[in-house]
Order: C-alpha cells, then sequence, then structure tokens
C-alpha cells in the first residue's frame, strides 16, 4: 500500500509539472488574433492603436478599447519607416506608444529548448521508476531466501515476559531446562569443567501442553534473544529455499551470541528420509539435511541452544535424536488435578470472579485437559458471563463452559418431540444407573438431555482422580455403561433407535482392543494381534497385514462379540433389578432436563462419594 501511494504520487508530481510548463509558454484561455501590418498602419491612421511593443520580429498591438493583437514586421527593417510608408502620418504615428523589448531571459533561453527536453524528461523519470521496481524486485528475491524468524526477548519485541512462574505444573521439565538456563548465563563455569551443554533440546508433549510456553520462559529467564520459526515456514516449492532459510536463522542466532533457536513443529521437516517420496533432492530433506549440518557446525564456546517442539516424535528421522544434536528429550505430560488448579489460577487473574467460585472443582471436573484447554474454559466462561451482562463470574457458568468445550455449544433450535425427548432420557438415565450399579466405574458428575453438538444427550462421568492404568475389570463395567442406553431404550419401548450408534461404536472398539492390543482375553490369552507399520509421510500408523491365521481372526471376532453380548446382558440385569429407579431418573429428565451430581446420587440412594471426599479434603 505504501509503495502504491509513492508511485501515485510520482505520477501526480510528473502531471502538474508537464502541465505548468505548458501553461507557462502557451495561455489557452486568452484568445490573440494575427494581423497583418496593412492593418496595423490603417488602425493606426483611425486612431484605434495605444501601444506597440517589439520583441525581435514579433509586434503585439495594444487598442485603446483593451484588446490586444499580434503581427510580425520584416526582419531587417525599422517598424516607424515600415509605417509610414504604408501611409501612415506622422503626427498619429507620434501618439502611439512604441516599446522596443529585448528577447532574452528565461522565456527567451528555454522556450525553444522546452519541445526537445522535455520528452526526453519524461522519458527519463518514467524509465528511472522501472528500474527502481526492478531494484526492489531483485531485492525482494534475496529477501525470499532470509529465515523469517520471530525475534522476542533482548530486543524487546515480547512486551510481557514469561518467567518459569507463568508456566504452572510442568515441574521435572523446568527441572530439566533450568540447567539450559543456567549454562546460558555462566558459560564460563560449565567450560572450565570440560562439559558440553546439550545443544538441542526436544520438547515432546500432547497439543496444548505448553511446550513453545517453555521456551519462551527458558529465553526470558535466561535473557537472550529467542529466534521463533516453524517447520512449515522453511518449505517452499523451489529446492534450496528451505536450507537457505536454516542457514540464514543460525548466522543470524551465531550474530546475536547467546541465543535459543526455536523450531516449532519439528516434524514438518524432520520425518524420516529414505522412503523414495520426491526423490533425493526433496525439498524437505535437503532443509533436513541442512539442519543437521547446521547442529554439527556449533564451536565449543558457542552458548546457541536450539530447542524444537512436536507431538509426533515417533515420525522424526534418527538423525535428529543422536548425541550432539537433539539429544535432550523432555516430555510435557497433561497436567493433574493439582496442575490444572494452578493453571486456572493463573488464567482467572484479571477476570473477576464471584465469591462461590471454586476453580479446585473445576479442576476436579476437567481430567485430561491441557493447559490451552483450560485457558479457553476460562475464556468461554467470561465470555458467557459478559453475554449475561453480569459483573462477576459465577460457578455456574464455568460448569457450562466445560460442557461447551467437551460437547461443543447448547443447541437450542434442536428441539425434539414429546416421544423423541423420552426416548432421550432413558437413555441417559440406562447409563447413569448402571454406572453407579458397578463399582468399577468413574462417578457420574451430570446428566443431561440438552443437545450439544452432535450428541442429543450426554451423560458425564468423571474419575475422583487421575489414572493413568486401566485394569480388565474397569474396562469390562465401562462396555456395560456404554450398552446401558441400548438395554434401557430396549427394554422400556421394546424396540431400539439410532441413539446408540455411537455407544455401539466405541464398545466395539474397546473390546477389539481388550482381545488384541492389551492380551486380556481368557480365550485367547496373554498375546497381542496385527502389526502396524509406521509411515512417515503419510504422518501416521497405518495397519500392513494380518500376522494371525483366518481361524484366529474368526476366534477373536467371536470374542468381541462375547464381551459385548455379556457387557449387554450385565447392563440390562442392573436396570432390571432397579427399574422403578430408572423411571424416576427419566421422569426428572423429562421435566428438568438435566440433573447434577447430589441430585442423581439422592435419586439412585447412594451417598456422593465426591462430595464427602472434597468435604474431607
Amino acid at each position: 500500500m505504501k509503495k502504491f501511494s509513492k508511485n501515485f504520487f510520482l505520477v501526480v508530481l510528473i502531471l502538474l509539472t508537464v502541465s505548468a510548463l505548458f501553461a507557462l509558454f502557451s495561455d489557452p484561455f486568452t484568445q490573440v488574433e494575427r494581423i497583418s501590418l496593412s492593418q496595423v498602419a490603417q488602425d493606426i491612421s483611425e486612431e484605434q492603436v495605444e501601444k506597440i511593443v517589439i520583441s525581435g520580429n514579433k509586434l503585439t498591438i495594444s487598442y485603446t478599447d483593451g484588446s490586444t493583437n499580434e503581427s510580425t514586421k520584416e526582419p531587417q527593417s525599422a517598424l516607424s519607416e515600415t509605417l509610414l510608408q504604408l501611409g501612415v502620418q506622422q503626427d498619429k504615428l507620434a501618439r502611439v506608444d512604441i516599446e522596443p523589448r529585448e528577447e532574452s531571459g528565461f522565456a527567451a533561453f528555454i522556450g525553444p529548448l522546452a519541445f526537445i527536453l522535455l520528452p526526453l524528461l519524461i522519458f527519463f523519470i518514467f524509465f528511472w521508476m522501472m528500474f527502481r521496481q526492478a531494484r526492489s524486485g531483485i531485492g525482494q528475491a534475496f529477501d525470499f531466501t532470509k529465515a523469517r524468524a520471530r525475534l522476542f526477548g533482548a530486543e524487546g519485541q515480547l512486551k510481557q515476559k514469561v518467567s518459569f512462574k507463568d508456566v504452572a505444573g510442568l515441574k521435572e521439565a523446568k527441572e530439566e531446562v533450568q540447567e539450559v538456563v543456567d549454562f546460558l548465563k555462566f558459560p564460563k563455569k560449565y567450560l572450565q569443567m570440560g562439559a558440553k551443554i546439550p545443544r538441542g533440546v526436544l520438547l515432546v508433549g500432547p497439543p496444548g501442553t505448553g511446550k513453545t510456553l517453555l521456551a519462551k520462559a527458558v529465553a526470558s529467564e535466561a535473557g537472550v534473544p529467542f529466534f521463533s520459526a516453524s517447520g512449515s515456514e522453511f518449505i517452499e516449492m523451489f529446492v534450496g529455499v528451505g536450507s537457505s532459510r536454516v542457514r540464514d536463522l543460525f548466522s543470524t542466532a551465531k550474530k546475536a551470541g547467546r541465543a535459543i533457536v526455536f523450531i516449532d513443529e519439528l516434524d514438518a521437516i524432520g520425518r524420516t528420509r529414505g522412503f523414495g517420496f520426491g526423490g533425493g533432492h526433496d525439498e524437505r530433506e535437503q532443509t533436513l539435511n541442512q539442519i543437521l549440518v547446521e547442529m554439527d557446525g556449533f564451536e565449543r564456546d558457542e552458548a546457541v541452544i536450539v530447542m524444537s517442539a512436536t507431538n509426533r516424535p515417533d515420525v522424526l528421522d534418527p538423525a535428529l535424536l543422536r548425541p550432539g544434536r537433539f539429544d535432550r528429550t523432555i516430555i510435557l505430560d497433561l497436567p493433574d488435578v493439582e496442575d490444572r488448579n494452578a493453571i486456572l489460577q493463573i488464567h482467572a487473574q484479571g477476570k473477576p470472579l464471584a465469591p462461590n467460585t471454586h476453580l479446585r472443582e473445576i479442576a476436579e471436573r476437567t481430567p485430561g485437559f491441557s493447559g490451552a484447554d483450560l485457558a479457553n474454559l476460562m475464556n468461554e466462561a467470561a465470555i458467557l458471563a459478559a453475554r449475561k451482562n453480569k459483573q462477576q463470574i459465577s460457578q455456574h457458568e464455568l460448569y457450562e463452559s466445560i460442557d461447551k468445550v467437551l460437547l461443543g455449544p447448547e443447541r437450542k433450535s434442536h428441539v425434539l418431540s414429546k416421544k423423541e425427548k423420552e426416548i432421550t432420557a432413558y437413555h441417559e438415565a440406562g447409563h447413569a444407573l448402571v454406572a453407579a450399579s458397578l463399582k468399577n466405574v468413574d462417578p457420574v458428575r451430570k446428566i443431561s438431555i440438552i443437545s450439544r453438538g452432535r450428541a442429543g444427550g450426554y451423560t458425564l462421568k468423571l474419575p475422583s482422580e487421575d489414572r493413568h492404568m486401566k485394569s480388565r475389570a474397569e474396562f469390562l463395567d465401562e462396555l456395560a455403561v456404554l450398552l446401558g442406553g441400548y438395554a434401557a431404550e430396549k427394554m422400556v419401548f421394546g424396540d431400539i433407535t439410532t441413539g446408540p450408534s455411537n455407544d455401539l461404536e466405541k464398545a466395539s472398539e474397546i473390546a477389539r482392543s481388550i482381545v488384541k492390543d492389551f492380551g486380556m482375553s481368557e480365550k485367547l490369552g496373554a498375546v497381542t494381534f496385527g502389526e502396524k507399520e509406521h509411515m512417515p509421510f503419510l504422518g501416521r500408523d497405518m495397519e500392513s497385514g494380518k500376522n494371525y491365521s483366518e481361524a484366529t481372526a474368526l476366534e477373536i471376532d467371536r470374542e468381541v462379540a462375547t464381551l459385548i453380548e455379556n457387557a449387554r446382558k450385565l447392563a440390562e440385569r442392573m436396570l432390571e433389578q432397579k427399574r422403578k429407579t430408572l423411571d424416576k431418573i427419566a421422569q426428572v429428565l423429562v421435566e428438568k432436563e438435566t440433573i447434577e451430581r447430589e441430585e442423581f446420587a439422592q435419586l439412585v440412594g447412594k451417598p456422593d462419594k465426591s462430595s464427602s471426599k472434597k468435604m474431607r479434603v
């Protein structure tokens, strides 16, 4: 936009200059008539001429009525002699003011040259502008191979510095990177001991766990520049551009002295080589080769650390992970309940919370949430409170934001008929009642038949504590809970709908994993079935074939069907024993559409274990 306005200004300036020159040498608004000398002599004889100005051979005649005419005299003769010869009397000629003027000055000098120089000047300016734009294009072509890394830290481009205090949780990860901070602050202490600091630090974790935030905190704590670039920024359609940008990035970082180079989403350029796709001169492979060369080219006393983040470490080329390159891998796990509480406290800063809010309860209700999910949760709660014109964020907005993040926004336009509402109520009541009847199932926190996202209703079960392993008994009870909605529909209405389709899909997946992946089948034993070949160029695992016979495949299918059938029978038996409770829960759902955990505990006649545990804490 700036270049366009500048060129537009130059064009307007040229047009104004041309207009001014033409206005200087011509007067298009004054009509001047050219007459002969005989006519001039006649006008003098009739005493109509007041003044004659002589400029070379040009005559400018001014009349008594204010008009002006032009004429031309003979070059070698005087004007008075010519007029006397044309019959003008001496006394009448004497009454006319004759003023001779020398043809000199700027107009006399530039006038003849203007018609030659002006076109040349216009062409010169035109070509000058063309060459200038061409020179600018060449400069942009050279800039095309420069790294597009963003600089934070030392140059003051990061308005709010990120410290370790701003990174909640991740205790082990922060301990691992602390020595990187110490090396960047005091490199001589390590060099004197003959120690070599790890040149590459690879941050591995699910999306949203704070990998980029931790890298910025390291740079901020060490007080060094932070060059940040994404892996996809190095890849272009032109061969050699990616490697040129890598060279430029590392060269810039080395000039800064102590610095951190951060490459986000390393798997975009660091995938395993040698699959033959794209040939040996593939642009991505050339870029990866250049990164490997640059990391090998560090001198011992150079205080430049390369940090990268990825959530797909399995697809990375082995050459990246050898000692001397990314020889330190730091795992960032999803936060536990204590870490989630600390993260919520950070994101609650600057937000007016009501006195009755308890972030600890929100942390307990959000297992599996990453730091980014929790930040989104707090932001959604603030938006909901502002939409309701509230001055503070209450616990209700926080609960509602959990449902929105998990399942999507409430679909108020999705209105169920009376029959569909009743079917959905019994379906969700079946899930909840079976869950409350089995001991190896997470406690029910909420039941709702309000449509959210693609779900017509939902039963929210959340663990009371974080767990990292799951037993066979827990899997079997989970299968029964999934089939609780199916069993309730068939028991009450004598028919089934499309509502349980998603439940059956999940149940089939869990049952097949029990048999094939976890070796939990009593009939087939502690054996896993099926082998997967990793395909890094596609970024996922693909099943390449079966390592078992067709007879074994038949046994697997039968075992999966047996597990699902047993789960269905268990769910039906639980619901038949507690049919009155099932009807009671369904009726409350039809009336209120939502049941919280305290009310549900009263309906099933069991104490709210999560609440009592919370009171003891």
